[in-house]
């Protein structure tokens, strides 16, 4: 779980915390419907909080509870509110359904990236 192709590469543990942290962040932009104003302060938070799961058990933790954060986020937008444009904040917008795609998105990306991995360990057991 610790083994990266690199020096600079995420390890397989690195990539899952991330992914549950992330899911938390989706979660919290949805809820206040924009994106993060500051992304050097949004990443180092991030950066924090994902060097803080150091198990599995905290990370599929983590996960699970932003997953549920992000579908009850989900829940309370209105129509209206699903028509709205997010501004980032550095001269780019984006649609509010793109916010509401990415956290499956994003955590689908990182789920290839694992799944190669564990082509590269040569375990091709289909893991549930």
């Amino acid at each position: 779980m610790t083994w990266s192709p690199s020096p600079t590469a995420k390890n397989a543990l690195q990539i899952a915390a991330h992914t549950a942290v992330t899911s938390g962040n989706f979660a919290k932009m949805l809820n206040e419907r924009q994106l993060p104003q500051n992304v050097e302060e949004h990443l180092a938070r991030t950066n924090a909080a994902e060097a803080a799961l150091t198990t599995i058990a905290d990370i599929e933790a983590a996960f699970r509870k932003n997953t549920e954060d992000v579908v009850a986020a989900l829940a309370t937008l209105t129509p209206e509110e699903i028509e709205m444009r997010l501004d980032s904040g550095q001269g780019w917008d984006a649609p509010m359904t793109w916010l509401m795609n990415l956290p499956a998105m994003h955590a689908t990306g990182h789920t290839y990236q694992l799944d190669y991995l564990q082509t590269c360990w040569g375990d091709l057991e289909v893991h549930f």
